[in-house]
This record gives C-alpha cells, structure tokens and sequence, in this order.
C-alpha cells in the first residue's frame, strides 16, 4: 500500500523556519521524484518545490526561491522541505507528492500520481 505521510507542520511567526517531513512506503522510492504542493482555502494547489529520484537537480516556485529547500534521503525513504523566512502568505495545507519522472524536474500535478494528506502550516504576522 502506498503512502506519503507529512509532518512538522504547526503555528509559528513571521520570520520562523519549519521542516516538513514527508515518508513514503508502499513503492520504490528511488524510482520516483518528489515534489511538495501547498493549497490555501478557495484557491488551486500550487507548485513549492520539486526535486529529481537522485536530489541531483531541484526547482522551485519564484515565491519561495531562496527561502526554501527542498531535499531527499533515499536511505531512509523521505523528502523533507525546508522553509525558513516564513510569511504569512505561506499559510497553506503543504503536500507531497511522487511522480514516476524521475528527471528532470516536474513542476505540474497531473504528472504526480502519489499524494500524502497534508500537513497544516501557519505563520501569523
């Protein structure tokens, strides 16, 4: 059974960093890459960030270019998203995803096949 299972989401402020956690099981890690999607209440699911099967090459939304890092540890089946400089424009559900691309970077959701649940992410001002 496949899964991908967010953590490290929470309430901080404006200035603060997170790291989210996403743990896959149920399908060969290194055989997908990985990205993380954020969606705010009435609004689509937008693209943060992506990264390759091998962490080799990664992409991001221009909105958190230089703020966030996105990463993978293939030994241990998890992507993590760091965010420091949190706004509160990053307010959103923060989701990770697996795609059977391996390279090169993919930024759109219909190319992602695995979803985790989400994981809740608030920065007051």
């Amino acid at each position: 059974q496949v899964k991908l299972v967010e953590s490290g989401g929470g309430l901080v402020q404006a200035g603060d960093s997170l790291r989210l956690s996403c743990a896959a099981s149920g399908f060969t890690f290194t055989g997908y890459g990985m990205g993380w999607f954020r969606q705010c209440p009435g609004k689509e699911r937008e693209f943060v960030a992506a990264i390759t099967w091998d962490g080799g090459s990664t992409a991001y939304a221009d909105s958190v270019k230089g703020r966030f890092t996105i990463s993978r540890d293939n030994a241990k089946n998890t992507v993590y998203l760091q965010m420091n400089s949190l706004k509160p424009e990053d307010t959103a559900v923060y989701s990770c995803a697996a795609t059977r691309v391996r390279v090169p970077v993919v930024r759109t959701t219909p190319a992602y096949i695995y979803w985790g649940q989400g994981t809740q992410v608030t920065v007051s001002s």
